[in-house]
């Protein structure tokens, strides 16, 4: 099982899964076998610029395609609840772009049905399978910086004022939590294997209705905290910083890390440099594909259960600031 070719199929022929496969011709054992999408014509413009067999005007003649093992869903955002049970019903593995679902209640309705058929699903958050980010969580199992107090972790960029576009548009999940936020809450998540206790938030709303910058400060269980910072109206430096009681990792660009930095007190840097080639997708896709070939339903570095977790917060951050979706 460990030669066995996984064959993809590709949901949405947008910008995303452009990114997506193109790094998947670093994936071995890969093979994109079609492309699927409302629009035909734009499915097969899709397949020609990246020589794919077959090409379909709907998510159902994909879903019901014999030859794809696991589909890769790179639709619009409000569609990923109905575009993801599509392909579970028809028997296909999913690996789902985030954010995973509009609120808890759809991710919920998506995890009991992988988990009571059996299917594999996976939320495409894709720098959790980074090597720099698997160095990180190997230096925090080792306890090399002591006891975690305090993660600081931001990701901002200024789009401009384009009020036609998706990122500001209510009705299509437009807004900093879901597209660029959800990044640092997810690496909160990861690092305390946690959802916060409390939350703290400001945020300001544009004229579209929908979140334009926003501030969070999480507080554990345990004591520690986080700090949390995110825009499309902004640019950041979008690093992310671990502080310890024995010292601190630094993460430059964590999105698509390629470098970390651990500080021990009274010890020398530690720095770990990833020298890819491809930008970091093809990552996210050796995973799913290992999990198919041993058999599982899911990741062990992206469990649903925590996928379903932080969509709650999501939820919870979005109740204080009065931003409802149509989703919800």
């Amino acid at each position: 099982m460990s030669n066995q070719t996984i064959k993809w199929g590709i949901a949405g022929p947008g910008n995303i899964s452009k990114q997506f496969v193109k790094d998947l011709a670093f994936a071995s054992g890969a093979e994109i076998v079609a492309v699927g999408g409302r629009n035909l014509e734009k499915a097969e413009a899709f397949a020609k610029m990246h020589h794919i067999a077959k090409a379909y005007g709907s998510l159902d003649e994909l879903a019901n395609d014999p030859d794809i093992d696991i589909v890769y869903l790179g639709t619009l955002h409000p569609a990923h609840k109905d575009n993801t049970l599509t392909f579970l019903r028809a028997g296909k593995a999913v690996l789902c772009e985030k954010p995973f679902t509009m609120n808890a209640a759809e991710a919920e309705e998506m995890v009991t049905y992988a988990k009571e058929n059996r299917i594999f699903l996976m939320e495409a958050m894709w720098t959790r399978h980074l090597p720099a980010i698997h160095q990180v969580r190997q230096w925090l199992a080792e306890g090399k910086i002591g006891e975690v107090k305090l993660v600081k972790a931001d990701f901002g960029f200024n789009i401009g004022w384009k009020p036609e576009s998706r990122l500001l548009n209510r009705d299509l999940g437009g807004g900093t939590l879901l597209d660029a936020g959800i990044y640092p809450i997810s690496f909160a998540s990861m690092v305390y294997g946690a959802q916060p206790t409390n939350i703290l938030s400001s945020v300001r709303m544009g004229e579209t209705g929908v979140d334009e910058q926003f501030s969070l400060i999480f507080e554990y269980e345990g004591g520690q905290t986080a700090a949390i910072n995110g825009s499309v109206q902004l640019a950041m430096t979008n690093e992310a910083y671990i502080f310890g009681s024995k010292g601190h990792i630094h993460i430059p660009l964590f999105l698509s890390a390629r470098t970390a930095t651990l500080r021990v007190t009274g010890e020398e840097p530690e720095v770990f440099q990833d020298e890819r080639v491809a930008h970091g997708f093809v990552f996210e896709a050796e995973e799913a594909m290992a999990c198919l070939r041993d058999g599982l339903t899911e990741s062990t570095f992206m469990k649903l259960d925590e996928t379903l977790a932080i969509m709650t917060t999501l939820d919870t951050i979005r109740k204080q600031w009065g931003l409802v979706y149509p989703a919800d």
